[in-house]
């Protein structure tokens, strides 16, 4: 082949490799530019990765670090370096954590640092090497961070930092208050509970050693006679329960009442109860013991009339079902007034306990005695066939009563006089039986004594006596034949007077003084004493307006006089005739009108308190009281019996009532009045309590009108 026919083809061998290698090139060149745009994505994708991190960590509450495996930062979030603002200025990505904290210290961010900075750092970095739980760092201005850091798989640190300066400080109050309480605390595990913490007070009144109560649980000094188990809050109830009673047990095997308080709380990082014990174990026995004289006899631990009344009515209903009998005696004490009045009223009261023991030892366990008030009794004798076993239990309970008593060294003798009404014959009611019962009783006393009858139905010689005696007090109501006298009340902290009670007394032109013990009965049985009750009203009014402006009044009402509808009316007439300040007044009732639980009743003493009129609860503690009778109206004053009062200073029992009636009335704001004060040792021991007022013969004796003018204003208030 010529040379001219190769040229050509060489020419477009040349040109195919040409155009194959720009082919080529341009196939790179547009594998280079995927690969360009690949990368720019993928950084783009790992950038908003970052920024979505970042704004995810920027939103906790917490402080989050990430190091690498040489501790230089490569990412945190604002909480961190809010935290640490002081050193906030040294964070970069690179930035060794070491760096950081030692130029911190230089600064004085670490005060734990102080003194030792070399050891501190190097003590820090050792845990950022090999982290393990929590740990806490304190900054310069205060704060308290919890710190907790752990590998990640790459070797780098992932850090949290939370600021537990509030919860501190909570911590800081808490112990505070927990351990320099007075009242024994305990914090105990929700689970389980066992007993986490006890304060100083815990252990002192417990009697446990420290180490010993850490070692127990809540279960452990609840006392197991309480079938119920130790309550304890759950995580569904409340966050604070208050004033719970339980048992608990000391140490020595004491048991004691406490009220409880107490209140959820996370304690050392787990669910727990703090429970605050108050002792009442001496608050509830005195109000058991207040509590049981509202039944019982002060003096001799009987039943009282209140209680004897509920036990009448219990088995006449009985008897009236199962047809039987029972049969009620009252017992009156022959020859105890001489005894009473010639050795004195101490071991009138020892007889009378003595008397007591004997009667409830001669009955069987379905019988009740009760003291009804001074030297008489009753006796409820249930579940009777025929009249004769009530005869020779009468015969059995006069022998008994007659055998002769050893008192302090003195031999005495009495005897017992017994009147007896059987149910149903002689009354199917408690009042009716006691007052059928009453009347057989005064026969048996008139004739001879140390004798019993039956009730019969012409026993009227009593009713005759009661008849004449009506007739002189309607003579006397009409004639001006009655007076009002006034014993004065003391107010004990200053010894002024402050008031006096009016007191009806009847000069008989023929029997002469009357006691109101016989005649205030009568009226009360004929209708007198809406009259009477007027009348004490409108005179004790009018000499009070004549008194001093601080002086008040106080007059007794009896429970029938709230039966006749117009006592309201009475009391605004004499307040309206005498001009007296209705806040004078002070209308005296006893408990026995609250055992109607009338709602007449009710709404005439809240009219009467409405008025302005002052309302007190009198011979508070005498059978009748009781203190749900306090909630049932809001009462001014309480005046303490003087069967309470009487030899106080000798009386640790009688001191534990009249404290608890005194705490009482304080709590409720009521002013406390004691009846009965005779000596100046009962009056200090009155004064020490906190009563309020004082009452009785060592101040004054109730006397007339003139002399209680004459008093106030020659006294200028002053007690005599």
């Amino acid at each position: 082949m010529s040379s001219a026919h190769k040229r050509p083809s060489r020419v477009r061998a040349r040109t195919r490799k040409t155009s194959v290698a720009k082919a080529r090139k341009d196939s790179d060149s547009a594998a280079l530019r995927r690969a360009r745009a690949h990368a720019q994505r993928a950084i783009g994708e790992a950038r908003q990765a970052h920024a979505r991190l970042r704004d995810a960590i920027d939103i906790l509450p917490q402080g989050i670090v990430f190091l690498d495996a040489d501790g230089r930062y490569i990412l945190w979030n604002q909480q961190y370096a809010d935290i640490y603002r002081r050193s906030a200025d040294l964070f970069q990505p690179g930035a060794r954590l070491q760096d950081t904290l030692r130029i911190g210290v230089a600064r004085g961010d670490y005060p734990e640092a102080h003194g030792r900075e070399e050891a501190w750092i190097a003590e820090r970095l050792a845990r950022l090497d090999n982290p393990a739980g929590r740990h806490e760092q304190h900054l310069s201005d205060g704060r308290c961070i919890l710190i907790e850091e752990r590998r990640t798989s790459d070797g780098g640190i992932i850090g949290l930092r939370v600021d537990i300066t509030e919860m501190k400080q909570r911590e800081a109050s808490f112990r505070l208050l927990f351990d320099g309480n007075p009242v024994p605390m305990f914090v105990y595990a929700l689970d389980g509970h066992r007993i986490l913490a006890a304060n100083a007070a815990a252990v002192e009144h417990y009697g446990y050693g420290r180490a010993q109560v850490l070692g127990m649980r809540l279960d452990d000094i609840h006392d197991a006679r309480e079938t119920a188990g130790a309550p304890h809050m759950d995580a569904t109830s409340a966050d604070e329960q208050a004033g719970r009673t339980w048992k608990h047990r000391k140490a020595d095997g004491t048991p004691i009442d406490v009220a409880v308080f107490s209140r959820l709380l996370t304690y050392e990082a787990q669910p727990a109860v703090l429970i605050a014990a108050i002792d009442i174990t001496e608050r509830k026995r005195a109000e058991a013991r207040v509590a049981f004289m509202a039944h019982h006899d002060a003096l001799t631990a009987l039943p009282n009339r209140v209680m004897l009344r509920l036990r009448m009515e219990e088995h006449l209903s009985r008897a009236q079902r199962e047809g039987r009998q029972l049969a009620t005696l009252c017992i009156d004490l022959d020859n105890f007034k001489s005894v009473n009045d010639t050795l004195g009223h101490s071991l009138g009261d020892l007889l009378l306990q003595q008397v007591g023991e004997r009667l409830r030892g001669a009955l069987r366990e379905h019988d009740t005695v009760a003291r009804l008030g001074g030297d008489e009794f009753a006796i409820l004798q249930a579940d009777i066939a025929r009249p004769q076993e009530a005869g020779a239990l009468a015969e059995r309970l006069i022998a008994i009563v007659s055998e002769p008593y050893h008192l302090d060294g003195h031999l005495v003798a009495i005897g017992a006089s017994i009147g007896i009404a059987l149910a149903p014959g002689d009354g199917a009611d408690p009042d009716r039986l006691l007052k059928n019962a009453d009347m057989a009783l005064y026969r048996a006393k008139a004739d001879g004594k140390n004798v019993f009858r039956f009730f019969e139905a012409e026993m009227d010689a009593r009713v005759q006596t009661r008849r004449r005696l009506e007739l002189d007090l309607r003579t006397a109501l009409q004639a001006d034949g009655l007076d009002v006298h006034y014993q004065p009340l003391i107010d004990l902290p200053t010894g002024e007077i402050s008031g006096a009670e009016a007191l009806l007394r009847w000069p008989h032109p023929e029997r002469g003084m009357i006691p109101p013990a016989e005649f205030i009965p009568v009226a009360e049985e004929t209708g007198l004493i809406g009259a009477l009750g007027a009348f004490v009203l409108r005179r004790a009014c009018a000499a009070a307006a004549g008194w001093p402006a601080h002086i008040k009044v106080a007059v007794n009402l009896s429970p029938l006089q709230f039966r006749t509808g117009n006592l309201l009316a009475t009391v605004r007439d004499a307040l309206d005739h005498s001009g007296l300040a209705p806040r004078r007044l002070e209308l005296e009732i006893t408990e026995t009108l609250l055992l109607e639980r009338s709602d007449q009743v009710l709404a005439t003493l809240h009219a009467l308190r409405a008025l302005g009129v002052r309302i007190s609860m009198d011979d508070f503690g005498t059978g009748y009281s009781s203190l749900s009778y306090l909630r049932s109206f809001p009462f001014d004053k309480i005046k303490i019996d003087r069967s309470f009062v009487r030899e106080l200073d000798a009386n640790a029992d009688s001191q534990a009532i009249v404290r608890a009636i005194v705490s009482l009335g304080t709590s409720l704001g009521i002013t406390i009045t004691a009846e009965g004060v005779e000596s100046e040792r009962d009056l200090a021991r009155l004064k020490a309590e906190g009563c309020n007022e004082g009452q009785g013969y060592l101040f004054s004796r109730a006397r007339p009108q003139a002399e209680i003018d004459a008093m106030l204003r020659g006294r200028k208030g002053k007690a005599a």
